[in-house]
């Protein structure tokens, strides 16, 4: 398991991260994707950091709360010492209560829903907090005031975002800097060999920001696991998934079989899961700081695990970049046409 910087940071994660979406079941619709209890919670987190993970991603609205109680208290019952684990949670959404100032992100609901996730989490500070979604109600400057002030408070190390544009972090980290304030340093984003959306603007921005990038739902909601034949009717391939009733994210499936097909013929050759190829895929791209994995099974965070030891060849990178590129689209099939030949001069200048 190597062990990559979130970004520019200091702070140095796992490849893989531990995601606890599927801890509590509480709601409607958590429960369809996660029931999982304290005890197989305790047995999942404890495999997922003997095998190296040193990084878990939660939420406040996960369960309504009770992913983060149940991640809390597996940290505690394993005995897991604070310094081995770096803890990420999210504030956004509402947490059971429909008042108005209980979601979104002013100064009013970031003060409070940090305390109540400590609380929940039954720990002093929380290493990543992530803003899970842009808030059109709430001024950019007052999010940025608002969690500067909580890693000057010393309640939170670092900041991040999910599910942003590329111009909302790049207008979000020039107010921080503008104010002296602490800029995001991550992005939390869909992204997988199916659907490669953000390397239109996202990936130039991160790469030209030094912002990280953890990858959430890497196997498409486990439709890109190569459980499902194209032959079957959507509704058929996917029963007993949890795409059976809760059908997100969306996704092309002439796209995601057409990449299946693909891995297919590279996993039987490795003689390893269609899944573990499609993670070693996102894990061989240079702008992903981490993957997201979460599990119900042992046996499926086993698998994913073992994604980490899949290399894929050059030869295999190209047909699986072949299968999945992104349609051209305005304007980056004009900025191809109008760098190359200073792509070229660059790299001809470069030393040998």
């Amino acid at each position: 398991m190597r062990l990559k910087p979130l970004g520019r940071t200091g702070l140095f994660v796992s490849e893989l991260c531990l995601g606890t979406m599927t801890f509590g079941g509480q709601g409607e619709m958590w429960g369809k994707i996660g029931q999982l209890q304290q005890a197989d919670a305790d047995r999942l987190v404890g495999r997922a950091l003997d095998a190296g993970i040193n990084f878990i991603d939660t939420a406040n609205v996960y369960s309504e709360g009770q992913s983060e109680v149940i991640t809390g208290q597996a940290l505690r019952n394993l005995n897991v010492p604070r310094e081995n684990v770096v803890v990420a949670t999210k504030v956004f959404g509402e947490t059971g209560t429909a008042a108005a100032n209980s979601r979104g992100m002013s100064r009013y609901h970031i003060m409070d829903a940090v305390k109540a996730s400590l609380r929940r989490l039954q720990l002093d500070h929380i290493d990543l907090y992530q803003i899970h979604g842009f808030d059109p109600a709430t001024p950019i400057e007052e999010m940025v005031r608002a969690m500067d002030t909580l890693v000057q408070q010393g309640h939170v190390r670092y900041v991040g975002v999910s599910n942003w544009t590329a111009w909302q972090i790049v207008k979000a980290r020039g107010i921080a800097e503008r104010l002296g304030a602490e800029p995001i340093q991550s992005l939390q984003a869909h992204y997988t060999i199916a659907g490669r959306e953000l390397e239109r603007e996202l990936v130039p921005m991160m790469q030209s920001e030094g912002v990280g990038l953890m990858v959430w739902s890497p196997l498409a909601g486990g439709l890109l696991s190569g459980k499902y034949a194209r032959a079957q009717e959507a509704g058929s391939a996917e029963a007993g998934s949890r795409r059976a009733s809760f059908d997100f994210p969306p996704v092309n499936r002439d796209r995601a079989f057409d990449c299946i097909d693909a891995m297919r013929g590279i996993a039987e050759a490795k003689g390893v899961s269609v899944a573990q190829v499609a993670l070693a895929w996102l894990l061989h791209q240079p702008v992903v700081s981490t993957v997201i994995i979460g599990a119900k099974r042992l046996e499926q965070l086993d698998d994913n695990l073992a994604a980490t030891k899949v290399s894929l060849s050059a030869d295999e990178l190209a047909v699986l970049d072949k299968v999945s590129a992104l349609p051209p689209e305005y304007p980056g099939w004009m900025l191809a046409r109008q760098g190359d030949v200073r792509r070229a001069q660059m790299a001809a200048a470069r030393p040998v």
